[in-house]
C-alpha cells in the first residue's frame, strides 16, 4: 500500500513538473512537440498567420484539430480565438485577429486523431500598432 502512494507522489511530481514548463501539455505524451512561427514580423495589430509543425518523435502528426486562442496578460481583455488547419502532413496555419498592440500569449489547443487533448503555449512579444 505504501508502495502505491510512493509511486502516486512520484508520478504527480512528474506531471507538474512537466507542465510547469514554456510549452506545457495538459496530459503527457511520448516526444510530441510544436513548433510556431508568426507572420508578419515583427508581428503587429490586425491579422496574424501562424505556423505550426507538430511532430511526435520527429514524425509529422497527421490529422490533428487545433484551436487557436490568444490573449494579453493584464485583466479586462478577451481572448481572441481562431482554427488552424493541416496544408501538409504535420503542417498546420491559422489566423489570429489581434486587436491590440503589445505581448500576447498564444495557446495551441490540440485534439489528437487517437489520442489526447494537449495545450501548448507561447509568447507573442512586441506586437506592434499598424502604420
Amino acid at each position: 500500500m505504501a508502495g502505491r502512494k510512493c509511486d502516486r507522489a512520484l508520478l504527480i511530481f512528474a506531471v507538474v513538473l512537466f507542465l510547469s514548463g514554456c510549452q506545457r501539455a495538459t496530459e503527457s505524451s511520448s516526444h510530441l512537440s510544436i513548433k510556431f512561427a508568426f507572420a508578419p514580423q515583427p508581428p503587429q495589430v490586425g491579422p496574424v498567420t501562424i505556423k505550426m509543425v507538430l511532430t511526435d518523435d520527429a514524425q509529422p502528426v497527421t490529422g490533428a484539430r487545433i484551436l487557436l486562442e490568444a490573449d494579453m496578460p493584464h485583466p479586462g481583455m478577451s481572448p481572441v480565438f481562431g482554427n488552424a488547419t493541416e496544408i501538409d502532413s504535420g503542417f498546420y496555419q491559422g489566423r489570429l485577429d489581434l486587436k491590440m498592440a503589445g505581448d500576447w500569449v498564444v495557446l495551441a489547443h490540440v485534439k489528437l486523431v487517437n489520442g489526447p487533448a494537449l495545450e501548448y503555449q507561447t509568447d507573442l512579444q512586441g506586437v506592434r500598432p499598424t502604420r
